[in-house]
């Protein structure tokens, strides 16, 4: 019991003087000790990898890359059209034509020219995303 305590006694004073427990060098610390002596727990961008980490910096540059953020708003005029992203050259639009109103007027919007809802008139145009 005695030689426990004097090993583990060893073993505590070597890694308070920066070396290993068996006296070979420097005390070398794994992963979990090694962000913790560095300055405390990562942060979610140190942390991110992957899809996560690229749509994390598209945002840091001010990009959407996945149309996440609320879209700008426009006049709705035929001169300054509500713009809508689209991959392909048509795409159904719903138009809540006002503010207060519970239906929801769907229509085709075409590449090309600004087109109006046939409801409220307000102008959309299509544009390459």
């Amino acid at each position: 019991m005695a030689s426990r305590l004097l090993r583990v006694c060893g073993a505590l004073r070597g890694l308070s003087a920066g070396r290993s427990p068996l006296g070979r060098g420097p005390l070398r610390l794994t992963g979990a000790a090694r962000s913790m002596g560095a300055g405390g727990i990562p942060s979610d961008e140190e942390q991110a990898t992957g899809m996560e980490r690229k749509t994390m910096k598209a945002l840091e540059k001010g990009l959407d890359p996945y149309n996440m953020l609320p879209p700008k708003r426009y006049a709705g005029t035929k001169e300054d059209p509500n713009i809508v992203p689209s991959i392909t050259d048509k795409r159904l639009v719903g138009c809540i034509c006002e503010e207060d109103n519970s239906t929801v007027i769907w229509f085709w919007l075409h590449k090309g020219n600004p087109q109006r809802c046939p409801s409220c008139g307000a102008h959309y145009k299509l544009v390459a995303h």
